[in-house]
């Protein structure tokens, strides 16, 4: 018998395996993490995209795309914090170990 799908756990196991891919997926770290904090900020707040993107004065299409991973502009995330009546805090935080080795300060 034949599947029908694969399991996304069984998928990502797989391509773990390949180098490549995991240099491209971390590299996408901080978008990862971005979206999810823009996300967990406007549930926070108890507010739809649509109710976020008129707190914005943007349509709900630019939400999605923020909450998509896409990198918006300082001054984007400043009015989605605003709308979601949070601070928004940028910070650097050290790599870990394994990506410094080779790299100059």
């Amino acid at each position: 018998m034949m599947r029908k799908f694969i399991p996304v756990e069984e998928c990502f196991a797989e391509w773990k395996k390949n180098p490549e891919f995991m240099a491209e997926y971390d590299a996408l770290e901080g978008q990862f993490a971005l979206a999810s904090a823009l996300i967990q900020a406007r549930a926070a707040a108890n507010m739809t995209q649509e109710q976020v993107a008129e707190a914005m004065g943007v349509t709900q299409a630019a939400v999605v795309r923020l909450e998509s991973g896409r990198l918006p502009s300082t001054r984007t995330l400043e009015r989605f914090a605003k709308a979601t009546r949070t601070r928004l805090r940028i910070s650097f935080e050290p790599a870990p170990v394994a990506a410094e080795s080779g790299q100059r300060h």
